[in-house]
C-alpha cells in the first residue's frame, strides 16, 4: 500500500511540529526529568537515561542485554505511508546506535479521525509495517489514541552481547569523529511545511530520513569503536555536547568536514529553517565556540529526524569503518576529533 494516492491531504499541516523537531528543548527536557527519586538501583540496568543515551539496556545474562526504546513524532512529509516508514526508520535507528540488533516493535499511533479519518491512518501504520519488515522484524501490536494531533512511532525492543554494548559517553581523548549522513533536513522539512520546497528538492530529505542506521549492528563488534550516537532532534552540536558531557571530553569539530545537504544552504539564506535549531542553540551557546554566524548555528543545531550514527572512534579503525559505510553513505572524512576539556568548552568549531 502507498500514500501516494492520498496525496490531496498535506500532513505537515496538521503539525505544530515536524519529526522531531518536535522534540522537547533539552533546557526544558532537563527540568521534566529532574527527580528526587532518581532511578530505582538494578545491578542489571546497565544504560538508563541518566546518560541521556538512546536505549535502555538490561543484562539478562549469559553476557546477552536486552535493548528497549520509544520513538514518536508528529509528521516530518505530507505522504502518510512515508511518514510511517520514516517514522519507524527513526525508532529502529536507536537499537542500532547502541550496537544492538532489533527483535520486535509495537506501533504508537496518535490520529485525528474526525479530521483525517482512518484510511490515512492505516497508510501510515502500514508504512510502519514495511519498515520493520525491511529490517526483518515483525510489527507485534501496539496503542492507538484519538489524537488533535497525529504522530506515529515504534517501541523497540532488540539484543545484543554486553560487550558489544555502545554508549554515547564510553569516547576517549585521541578519538576521530565521523558521521554517516549529511545534515540539513530539518531545513528542507521546513521548506517542505511552508511549502517553499522546490519541485526538484521534494525526495532529497525523505530518501535519506528511509535510509536505515543499520551500520551501527556492525560497529557493535568493533573494538575500536568506542562511542556511538544517532543525530536526531537535538542536532549535531547537541548530540556531540551530549557525548563530551558524558565522556569528559571536548571537540574539535571543522565545519567544512561536516557532510550537509548542499540544498539547504538556499533555503536557509533565505530564512526557512526550524524554531527548534534556535532552541537547540540557546542550550548550547555558553559551551560551543566558533558557531556563532547565522549558517553554523543553524546547520549544526538543526534539528535532523533519522540521521546519521556519530561515531567516536581510535584513528587506526577510521578505513574499515568506511569500508562498512559503503556508497549508500556520503560520509568518507572524519569531522573532528575529541581531547581533554579546556576552559569549560565542550566543542570548539573550526
Amino acid at each position: 500500500m502507498n500514500g501516494s494516492t492520498q496525496q490531496t491531504v498535506r500532513l505537515t499541516g496538521y503539525s505544530h511540529g515536524a519529526g522531531c523537531g518536535c522534540k522537547i528543548a533539552p533546557a526544558d527536557l532537563e527540568k521534566i526529568l529532574a527527580s528526587s527519586l532518581g532511578t530505582l538501583p538494578d545491578p542489571k540496568l546497565l544504560v538508563g537515561y541518566g546518560s541521556r543515551d538512546d536505549a535502555a539496556v538490561y543484562n539478562i545474562g549469559n553476557g546477552r542485554a536486552v535493548i528497549s526504546t520509544v520513538d514518536f513524532f508528529t509528521p516530518i512529509v505530507d505522504d502518510a505511508f512515508d511518514f510511517g516508514r520514516i517514522a519507524a526508520t527513526n525508532a529502529l535507528s536507536d537499537i542500532y546506535a547502541m550496537g544492538g540488533t532489533p527483535l520486535l516493535a509495537v506501533a504508537i499511533l496518535g490520529w485525528p479521525l474526525e479530521k483525517l479519518g482512518p484510511e490515512l491512518a492505516a497508510s501510515v501504520v502500514e508504512g510502519g509495517r514495511q519498515a520493520c519488515h525491511d529490517a526483518g522484524i515483525p510489527l507485534a501490536g501496539g496503542h492507538s489514541i484519538d489524537a488533535p494531533e497525529p504522530f506515529f512511532g515504534l517501541a523497540v525492543t532488540g539484543e545484543a552481547e554486553i560487550g558489544q554494548i555502545k554508549r554515547n559517553d564510553s569516547a576517549k581523548a585521541g578519538d576521530v569523529l565521523l558521521l554517516s549522513k549529511p545534515i540539513g533536513v530539518g531545513i528542507l522539512s521546513t521548506a517542505q511545511k511552508r511549502g517553499k520546497l522546490m519541485p526538484e528538492h521534494a525526495s532529497i530529505a525523505r530518501d535519506i530520513m528511509l535510509q536505515p542506521n543499520v551500520l551501527g549492528k556492525k560497529l557493535g563488534a568493533l573494538d575500536g569503536v568506542h562511542a556511538l550516537t544517532d543525530v536526531t532532534g537535538f542536532g549535531l552540536l547537541g548530540h556531540l555536547a551530549e557525548m563530551c558531557k558524558g565522556s569528559g571530553l571536548q571537540a574539535k569539530l571543522r565545519y567544512a568536514d561536516v557532510p550537509k545537504i548542499t540544498e539547504s544552504i538556499g533555503y536557509l539564506n533565505a530564512g526557512c529553517y526550524p524554531d527548534g535549531a534556535l532552541r537547540n542553540w540557546k542550550s548550547l551557546a555558553d559551551v560551543v565556540k566558533g558557531a556563532n554566524n547565522l549558517e553554523r548555528m543553524i546547520m549544526l543545531c538543526d534539528p535532523q529526524t533519522s540521521g546519521g550514527l556519530l561515531i567516536a572512534c581510535n584513528p587506526a579503525f577510521v578505513d574499515e569503518i568506511k569500508q562498512l559505510m559503503g556508497n549508500k553513505h556520503t560520509c568518507v572524512e572524519t569531522i573532528g576529533v575529541l581531547c581533554e576539556p579546556q576552559n569549560g568548552i565542550l566543542i570548539s568549531v573550526e
